[in-house]
């Protein structure tokens, strides 16, 4: 395996120590990404119209949970939400606002919830991330003074030690860098949640009498 040089060693070193520097709010060390750490989607947000409570409970209304939960999937695209959503209002005739609120108040619910899975796994991810970074710090300090050793006892720098474990902090350093590229784009879930909800919310409110 190919020798891992000081400067990526540094560099790696580097990356580790600015995880918790990106963390926003500050009182939450763990969590890694630069987009604001916001526990809940807020309602008034993602939603300008009445107040989806006052229509009842969303999971009472099989029909109306039902295109929740198919609306507010990922793997629905927003063109077949507009056939969804068009299909229940007509078919809801004049119940259709009250029934749109619960679809509304189901979608909002069920990308909240998820969204919320989401979130907790980006913070396991991240101390992950935080305890390979120790290693890393760990095994080069190691290598250095296995380095070191050997020029003070007048050996080869590169005996089967140091070999073991310049080929460990290479893999390792490999995979924290792997992970890193990775992080960058689970950060961004729930910001796309948030925009999922908001562009839904658009098209209830759209399909509203008087909206």
């Amino acid at each position: 395996m190919r020798s891992i040089s000081l400067p990526l060693i540094a560099a790696g070193l580097l990356l580790a120590a600015s995880l918790p520097a990106l963390a926003q709010p500050k009182a939450d060390p763990d969590w890694p990404c630069i987009q604001r750490k916001a526990p809940e989607i807020d309602l008034a947000q993602v939603w300008n119209g009445p107040d989806p409570a006052t229509a009842g409970k969303w999971t009472d209304d099989q029909e109306a949970a039902t295109v929740a939960q198919r609306i507010a999937s990922r793997r629905t695209p927003m063109d077949e939400v507009d056939v969804v959503l068009e299909l229940f209002a007509r078919e809801a005739g004049p119940e259709a606002n009250t029934r749109l609120l619960r679809v509304m108040a189901g979608t909002y619910e069920i990308i909240n919830t998820e969204r919320g899975r989401i979130m907790h796994g980006i913070t396991r991810y991240a101390r992950g991330q935080q305890r390979l970074a120790d290693r890393i710090r760990e095994e080069g300090e190691k290598l250095s003074q296995a380095r070191a050793n050997a020029v003070m006892t007048n050996v080869p720098a590169e005996s089967a030690e140091t070999k073991t474990l310049d080929e460990q902090l290479t893999w390792d350093a490999r995979i924290f860098d792997e992970r890193a590229r990775s992080l960058t784009y689970v950060c961004e879930m729930p910001v796309l949640l948030e925009q999922r909800a908001y562009e839904i919310g658009q098209r209830i409110a759209a399909r509203m009498k008087g909206g």
